[in-house]
């Protein structure tokens, strides 16, 4: 089994991972599924992988090798992810036994025009792209919890982006995917597609302008990439493409510190990301999981029962999600209110009840100023919401005017260092290569088309579905855990949490296993193979409409590392997604 254990190191990084011992379960695939004593890092690419195991052999923390992590998926998940576009970030301190979040997503900036609708629908690149936050957000991380000096954490994705990496058949299929932004740079074109077709499998990818650039912020820090050349390459680069970041914007891009969602679930003390992120939903879903009797079903693949009952909830969970959304420093969202047991058991009641075409959302208000479970009390977490912040109107998207996340790809990469500290981070620059701006060797963001009338306004964040999580057991840490693939996220999240933590399986297992899943406005229930025949006929006898979907890239990349009782760590990556999972 050793070469299961050292499968994430890469060629670049050679002799940065040991060996763990023998697991106690086998994985049919390199690196999906590894066991350590120590220090454990889960991410969607082996490179980057091995990069934050790198970083914790040489005695880094969890955050050293998440930022070490982060920027080398920059370099080389370069599709889903990268310096031009943000992220966020949940960090349990074992120390200290607190929880932090940092949200570092993409922003809107100072131009009126934020406030009105793109009349271009997408069509325009410079308008897709919002003011990037990941090198602001990994920076700030790093100067507040990291251990190791920047330029050590940053070697890594330098030498990745300097020396090159072996491109992978899901890269080449996104390149290939991608021609017209390719075909939109010529830089651009030379790296990606040197021969006017894609890289092929097996090829190396060098990306010698993104080194550079990692390199002047390493030497320069946060004012080498927001302010100077690069800030004014990238305004002038946008604006020439009918978009709208300006300078000021970038200098002025602001990295938010905000107190983590919380709430029980079983003997577990669940912690999310609160908006503009989407953790809320996974709690809700947690709760209604167990409130209609799922959590103790002991089993989905060949339980028709629970399976139904999973997809009303995230029907339910969805209309929600659509409707208390938004940047909380400009909007009135109840994301306390979503997550807490009442709301939750108020629509888990609703499960097994009428099949409306569309769900409604539920009163998440009337919940907000409810009292949270005291083992949440030492957490400080999300407040309840201010009344003086108000909710624009409409709070109906007009017709037309909808936010075009829905097909956008993202990163997740989790860790777990030898003591105890863990981070859960989910990154991207949106669709496949972002709005299809590039300059100096990166991928500006698609996040500007993520907003719709009630969400439009210069100055705020984007909202998005990601949601790092982070389940404690007592002060310990239990699963750290999050997925890529936008609206897939928190479905995929809550089924492996619940295979993992309720019905007891083995987290590979979990993670391999088939889902589902269901949006509020349709009655088709898309379903990856391996359901058996009852799963399906039971789905059609409740209304719904089976729909085969293959397992692949957008049914949510889980990336997790759970911890057992006895501290063993086992790291476990998507077999939807090139991940691999690297021990210290």
């Amino acid at each position: 089994m050793k070469s299961v254990a050292m499968a994430a190191c890469s060629t670049v990084l050679l002799g940065a991972c040991v060996s763990s011992s023998t697991p106690s379960a086998v994985a049919p695939m390199a690196g999906k599924r590894v066991e350590s004593d120590r220090g454990m890092v889960a991410a969607s690419h082996p490179d980057a992988a091995a990069a934050g195991a790198a970083i914790l052999a040489q005695g880094g923390n969890a955050v050293d090798a998440f930022v070490a992590t982060a920027f080398a998926l920059s370099v080389t998940d370069v599709s889903q992810t990268g310096l031009g576009g943000g992220g966020a970030m949940t960090f349990y301190d074992a120390k200290t036994r607190r929880v932090e979040h940092l949200s570092f997503y993409p922003r809107t900036g100072n131009d009126p025009l934020w406030a009105q609708a793109d009349s271009s629908r997408g069509r325009s690149m410079g308008r897709a792209a919002a003011t990037p936050g990941m090198v602001a957000g990994l920076l700030e991380a790093h100067a507040k919890w990291g251990s190791l000096t920047r330029a050590v954490v940053m070697a890594p994705a330098i030498r990745l982006a300097r020396d090159g990496f072996i491109v992978s058949p899901l890269l080449s299929r996104t390149i290939a995917s991608s021609r017209a932004k390719m075909q939109a740079d010529s830089v651009a074109m030379a790296r990606f597609m040197p021969r006017g077709e894609a890289l092929r499998p097996g090829e190396r990818l060098v990306q010698p302008e993104l080194a550079n650039t990692l390199e002047r912020v390493r030497d320069g820090g946060r004012d080498a990439f927001y302010t100077g050349a690069i800030a004014e390459r990238l305004s002038a680069k946008v604006k020439s493409l009918g978009g709208l970041i300006n300078v000021s914007d970038l200098r002025q891009y602001p990295v938010t510190a905000l107190r983590p969602l919380c709430t029980t679930w079983r003997e577990f003390t669940v912690l999310g990301a609160p908006p503009p992120m989407g953790g809320s939903s996974v709690l809700e879903m947690l709760q209604m999981a167990e409130q209609s009797g799922v959590a103790t079903a002991g089993g989905f693949t060949s339980e028709p029962d629970a399976v139904v009952k999973m997809a009303d909830i995230l029907r339910l969970a969805n209309a929600d999600a659509g409707r208390w959304r938004g940047d909380p420093l400009t909007m009135r969202v109840p994301a306390r209110g979503v997550a807490t047991p009442g709301f939750a058991q108020q629509r888990a009641g609703l499960v097994g009840g009428a099949l409306p075409d569309t769900v409604q959302a539920g009163d998440a208000l009337a919940f907000d100023t409810t009292a949270i479970p005291d083992a949440c009390r030492r957490f400080d977490p999300y407040p309840a919401l201010v009344a003086a912040v108000a909710s624009p109107e409409p709070e109906t998207p007009a017709a037309g005017d909808e936010p075009a996340e829905g097909h956008s790809l993202t990163s997740h990469l989790s860790v777990v260092d030898a003591r105890g500290n863990a981070v859960s981070a989910t990154t991207t620059v949106g669709v496949l290569f972002g709005s299809g701006v590039y300059t100096d060797g990166f991928w500006l963001n698609s996040s500007g088309s993520n907003f719709d009338a009630r969400t439009r306004g210069i100055n705020r964040y984007a909202n998005s579905t990601m949601s790092p999580t982070l389940i404690l057991q007592g002060n310990d840490v239990r699963l750290v855990i999050g997925a890529a693939g936008s609206q897939y996220i928190q479905p995929a999240i809550t089924q492996v949490t619940v295979r993992t933590l309720a019905f007891g399986e083995d987290p590979w297992t979990a993670i391999a296993a088939p889902r589902i899943y269901a949006s509020a406005s349709q009655k088709d229930v898309e379903v990856e193979p391996g359901f058996t025949s009852a799963v399906y006929a039971a789905l059609v006898t409740r209304g719904y409409r089976p729909v085969s979907r293959v397992a692949d890239i957008t049914m949510g990349g889980v990336h997790a590392v759970y911890v057992r009782k006895d501290g063993r760590r086992i790291g476990v990556a998507d077999p939807r997604r090139d991940g691999v999972a690297a021990g210290q």
